[in-house]
């Protein structure tokens, strides 16, 4: 079998950042798409990829550092997955953000959209997350200058980040950029503990162990809630465990525990146990609040949320007369954010935990005009579900990255209300969306808004018109 080829590109100029957190340049007419890099920098690129209209590389020497380079703040950065634009200026980051919008709405999309306002930027750009999920494991990513055989059963478990693409890969974390303490002290203390206990830790691959995951979230008072994953039970160790951190730690106010024996890690389908302390955390928002459980969405980075749900109530502009359907509500944030502004809010939401939580929060909330309906979306909305309880004036919808389905824009569009804010966090997924909703509906407003520093994701609003 022939070999195949090393291609290596020198002294290459990156011009511009491109999508999905990636740099480019052109060579010889080829795009050639390359991580980690900023504009101004000039590199020698190892091409991974070569396709007939562009490559994909990475960075085999720096030769030369854009001026706008900055000194990536994580020591982990390029071996964990996350906060890949470290080292582009935050102005930048939303520059190209601003400009991810455009091309996958105008420029791919090809819709007709007014001009898109500035992008809301956040003013924490580290330590903006509420929730960190950490992974437990008996093997750890192994760094190049070590030497696996030299390293003890205790020195290589790790609790962190999956690396990249690999899926029983965990990048051992002593401090984290995007939780506020005691996140990284709550992780610190826990593997401490464990290592010197002797509680195993969680062979993704073989599936055994003691230690899982652990899930930290905090509110802006300071308050967290922890919730510790176990493979198996083991009463006296986990008590001792939980026991250890709730005595190290005041400030968690919420001890849950889950005993985890299936094959993956998600615990929607799973029961959480309340160890100590109360049953949830609490987020405040104009006055209102906002119960926060184990399961519970909430948008992560609190403070953007806020400037989130402002741009929603504002596109949606209501007059105290409407009826206004929160597709995809969560918790009903949104929902119960608008619902002064409305004169009925009906929320739907597919996780039955978020629909109790928003059943509570409204209710503590003192708020009398939202219903909320739990149920896969394609499912419950309906036109006889439409009939029951009223032809939406205005619908504000807010789905997962892949979009709505295809018979829930039929529904829509059959419903004809008279204005629409989508809510999305995938513009390319929005844009596909929207080109449906078109057939029918104008986009009167664009609005950007920046939830994950660090990262190329961004969060977008769009408001729509029924035409006349």
């Amino acid at each position: 079998m022939r070999k195949k080829q090393e291609i290596i590109l020198n002294d290459i100029t990156i011009e511009s950042v491109a999508a999905e957190g990636k740099a480019l340049a052109h060579v010889d007419g080829t795009v050639v798409f390359v991580q980690f890099a900023v504009p101004g920098d000039v590199v020698d690129i190892k091409i991974t990829k070569k396709k007939k209209n562009y490559m994909e590389g990475y960075i085999l020497a720096l030769k030369k550092p854009s001026e706008h380079r900055l000194e990536p703040f994580c020591k982990y950065f390029g071996i964990c997955g996350g906060c890949k634009w470290q080292p582009l200026p935050y102005p930048m980051q939303l520059q190209a953000k601003q400009q991810q919008v455009y091309d996958q709405l105008v420029r791919i999309g090809h819709l007709q959209v007014p001009e898109i306002q500035p992008i809301i930027g956040s003013e924490k750009t580290t330590n903006y997350r509420n929730k960190l999920e950490f992974t437990f494991s008996e093997r750890r990513w192994i760094y190049e200058n070590e030497d696996p055989d030299a390293l003890s059963p205790e020195q290589r478990l790790g609790l962190g980040f999956h690396v990249g693409r690999f899926f029983d890969k965990v990048l051992d974390i002593d401090c984290c950029h995007l939780q506020p303490s005691p996140s990284n002290e709550i992780r610190n203390f826990i593997r401490q503990y464990a290592i010197a206990n002797g509680l195993s830790f969680f062979n993704i691959r073989e599936h055994h162990g003691f230690l899982r995951t652990m899930v930290v979230r905090n509110n802006e008072k300071g308050e967290v809630m922890l919730i510790l994953c176990f493979y198996h039970e083991d009463e006296n160790a986990r008590r001792m465990l939980l026991d250890a951190v709730a005595d190290a730690f005041p400030q968690i106010v919420s001890l849950y525990y889950v005993i985890n024996g299936k094959a993956n890690d998600s615990i929607s389908d799973q029961d959480c146990i309340l160890y100590k302390g109360m049953d949830a955390i609490y987020e405040e928002m104009e006055g209102l609040r906002f119960k926060i459980g184990p399961k519970s969405f909430y948008q992560t980075n609190t403070a953007q949320a806020l400037k989130l749900y402002q741009t929603a109530r504002e596109f949606a502009q209501l007059t105290g007369n409407e009826v206004v359907y929160d597709l995809y509500t969560g918790t009903g944030t949104i929902a119960q954010f608008v619902s002064s502004k409305a004169s009925k809010v009906v929320g739907i939401e597919y996780v039955e935990d978020a629909i109790r939580d928003a059943r509570i929060n409204a209710s503590d909330n003192g708020i009398s005009n939202c219903t909320f309906y739990a149920g896969d979306m394609k499912d419950v909305l309906t036109s006889e579900f439409i009939e029951q309880n009223g032809h939406p004036d205005v619908i504000i919808l807010d789905p997962p990255r892949a979009g709505i389905h295809p018979d829930v824009a039929k529904v829509i569009l059959e419903a004809q209300p008279d204005r629409m804010v989508y809510v999305s966090c995938n513009p390319a997924s929005q844009a596909r969306d929207l080109e449906i909703l078109c057939r029918d509906y104008e986009i009167t407003a664009v609005r950007p808004v920046d939830m994950f520093p660090q990262t190329h994701h961004v969060e977008n609003v769009v408001a729509l018109r029924l035409k006349k």
